[in-house]
């Protein structure tokens, strides 16, 4: 075990590892080193944690290190590390077939998620099904329900760094956040049935989630925040029964979130940024029509009473046309009933005579003054 860690070293890392070397840890997290990996380090056939975490080293992908057998924890965050990580998967076979913690979170990684790397973690996938080695870290299988490893690392965990002085056997970790992945989330991913962390947040990510992650029955925490994803929450991810923290927030996700089981847990800050979902526990209802806003003059309650003047204007000009309508059939298309036509000339002649007989006897008046 060699641990040189916090200690501001720089320079670069030794270029050479002498042959037979017996490291089972490398811990030179957050000193100053900087340059590139030797692959030398292969020479370390028993090393199987590897922190490099917290430095200025500025390399591509070591894929090479996907060949030491007992590798299990891998940590190479916050560096200056650049490239896909597709292109070199296929150079290294076999690869990470026993890695558990995978941390390469706050580099310069782009291209699509290793699909290839993420097949072969077979210590994440269900040992049982896979017949792989029932020793996890250094702890047999007669431990494996209660062991620790005496190695110690930091790792991120629910969205805070978390300082591991000693590392439970069974954790199962993934973290590819903060660099510059792009395109889909691969279905394979819903595969590492042991995995209790992934975090693939604040990168460029974009489709939708997965259903397969609902295959993750071990999962405690996720976290695809502040990526281009898009499509609905799968109602599926309410199957993990153990997922206590869950962050998609700074995405276009939309539809309804999914209800009930752990998910009522969940706060509104795990969705927000995504304008389209709706339910519980944003403020957004789901498929509800709202009202049309109220009129302003309503508050006192004039405009109610105009709105009813109006009705019965309608109402009453309505039953007007339907009448002259009869009317009308009736006068020309019956024949013109004499005794309709008499009554209105009757009813003009007597207003006529009317009218001369007050104009008569107003000029009368007016003489004889």
């Amino acid at each position: 075990m060699l641990t040189i860690a916090s200690i501001k070293f720089n320079g670069t890392i030794p270029p050479t590892f002498v042959e037979e070397c017996h490291l089972s840890n490398l811990n030179l997290n957050g000193n100053q080193l900087e340059g590139s990996l030797s692959p030398s380090i292969l020479n370390c056939r028993g090393l199987e944690v590897l922190d490099l975490g917290n430095n200025k080293i500025n390399d591509t992908f070591p894929h090479w290190l996907g060949s030491l057998p007992q590798l299990q924890v891998l940590v190479l965050k916050s560096n200056q590390m650049h490239g896909s990580l597709h292109e070199h998967s296929s150079k290294s076979n076999p690869c990470f077939s026993k890695i558990q913690i995978f941390d390469l979170s706050s580099n310069y990684f782009s291209g699509p998620l290793p699909v290839r790397y993420i097949e072969s973690f077979k210590a994440i996938i269900d040992y049982k099904k896979n017949g792989t080695t029932k020793s996890y870290m250094g702890v047999d299988d007669k431990y494996f329900n209660s062991g620790f490893y005496t190695y110690s690392i930091g790792i991120v965990i629910k969205g805070q760094d978390v300082e591991l002085v000693k590392i439970f056997t069974m954790w199962m970790i993934i973290d590819l956040s903060n660099n510059m992945f792009e395109g889909g989330i691969p279905k394979v991913i819903g595969k590492l049935s042991l995995l209790k962390g992934l975090n693939l947040s604040h990168n460029n990510l974009n489709g939708g989630i997965p259903t397969s992650i609902g295959n993750l029955t071990s999962l405690e925490w996720l976290d695809l925040s502040s990526n281009r994803l898009s499509g609905t929450i799968p109602n599926r991810l309410t199957d993990l029964a153990f997922l206590t923290s869950l962050n998609v927030s700074e995405n276009q996700l939309h539809g309804q979130i999914p209800q009930g089981k752990q998910f009522n847990t969940f706060g509104n800050d795990s969705y927000e940024g995504n304008k389209g979902l709706c339910g519980f526990p944003v403020s957004k209802g789901c498929n509800i029509i709202e009202p049309p806003p109220p009129n302003v003059l309503e508050k006192d309650g004039s405009k109610s009473n105009i709105a009813f003047g109006w009705k019965v204007v309608l109402i009453g000009y309505g039953c007007g046309v339907v009448f002259g309508m009869a009317m009308g059939y009736v006068v020309f298309q019956i024949g013109k009933p004499k005794w309709l036509v008499m009554n209105l000339v009757e009813n003009q002649h007597e207003k006529r005579r009317r009218r001369k007989s007050k104009n008569g006897n107003h000029r009368n008046g007016q003489r004889k003054i």
